[in-house]
């Protein structure tokens, strides 16, 4: 499964840097970019630059009593200044005050700023990958973002000749890789929004995926039904039958370890993890719900289909609790080290 990819051996680390995104700077971001420095050395992490405001991140580390060293520059000197200090790329946008805690439009710039810049960094080859903090997507849409959230935003950044590519979501663990079909709709609408096309593109996305940045040379796909007992033969819906079915047959037939319709509850127990290299649930609380039992702290959400790397902690801003210094770094610590993998994996196939 793609987990292997950090099993069995020491992290081998890209060449370059992985640019992380400061994220909405009232949330938990800042606190756990200072604590990923800080215990860089005990969890083997990658070198990394956090693109943002270096004025608020001394705030918090002193709000905090972290007394940790900071130094802006560029990405050229990001390795050499990471053993001493967290290397901050200052944002091109203008500072403005933030509080911990207290979420504010006027921070929105800033936020988009750090991602344009992060991924503009991956495109000129300075940066290997890019790991986002999380944002608020209510404040952006209080300061007019016009996008419906994170992912789409990156996908929109990646557009070439007017055509974006379309991303895919997938949580990661150690002992398990899910992916939704559908994401944040309402449960009642599920239903009508799954589509055989929908999960074939998804299934082709994922395969390719996980051959290409993962290492899987044949990757298994276990897909679930969307009923109870995978529609038990059309007793519980016909949904399985007509829509997913037909997909695994359409995906079989291209060449892709496709299988199912399984039962979404049998699904997710050891000895059936061991069987797929990652399963494709039909919506949200289906894939989530499991990974989340099973890795809650450390688990990676990252993004496929795009043509650059992209993790993320998998999690929110937290803003009650920001500030506070309690926010654990363990997701954002994860999500470091498998961008630094799948890097380094694009590279190594790239030179063969």
């Amino acid at each position: 499964m793609g987990r292997l990819i950090l099993q069995g051996a020491e992290l081998v680390l890209p060449a370059k840097p992985l640019a992380l995104t400061q994220g909405d700077p009232a949330g938990i971001g800042p606190e756990l970019t200072l604590r990923a420095w800080l215990e860089r050395s005990a969890r083997a992490l990658p070198a990394f630059a956090c693109i943002g405001n270096i004025d608020h991140l001394a705030n918090v580390s002193d709000r905090l009593g972290w007394s940790v060293p900071l130094q802006a520059c560029g990405w050229s000197d990001v390795g050499a200044v990471f053993t001493d200090a967290l290397p901050v790329v200052p944002l091109a946008s203008a500072a403005c005050a933030v509080v911990s805690g207290r979420p504010d439009p006027a921070t929105a710039a800033g936020t988009i700023s750090s991602i344009n810049q992060a991924v503009a960094a991956v495109g000129a080859g300075e940066a290997a990958a890019v790991v986002t903090n999380p944002i608020a997507k209510s404040v952006l849409y209080q300061a007019g973002f016009k996008h419906p959230g994170h992912t789409e935003y990156l996908a929109y950044l990646a557009a070439r000749g007017g055509v974006e590519p379309r991303p895919v979501m997938m949580l990661w663990c150690e002992e398990l890789a899910v992916v939704p079909v559908t994401i944040h709709e309402p449960l009642r609408r599920v239903p009508e929004l799954l589509t055989t096309a929908l999960i074939v593109e998804t299934g082709r996305i994922v395969a390719a995926e996980l051959r290409s940045r993962f290492g899987i040379a044949a990757p298994r796909l276990a897909i679930s039904g969307l009923n109870p007992h995978a529609g038990e033969n059309g007793t519980m819906g016909h949904e399985d039958g007509d829509i997913v079915a037909p997909a695994i047959a359409q995906l079989q037939a291209e060449g892709i370890d496709a299988r199912g319709p399984y039962p979404a509850d049998t699904m997710f127990h050891a000895r059936a993890r061991a069987g797929y290299d990652a399963a494709l649930a039909m919506y949200h609380d289906q894939a989530l719900i499991p990974i989340k039992t099973i890795a809650f702290d450390e688990g990676v959400n990252v993004t496929l289909g795009l043509p650059f790397i992209r993790t993320s902690p998998d999690h929110g801003t937290a803003f009650d609790i920001a500030g506070q210094g309690i926010a654990r770094p363990d997701s954002l610590c994860a999500a470091l080290k498998l961008a630094a993998r799948m890097a380094e994996r694009v590279l190594t196939d790239t030179a063969s």
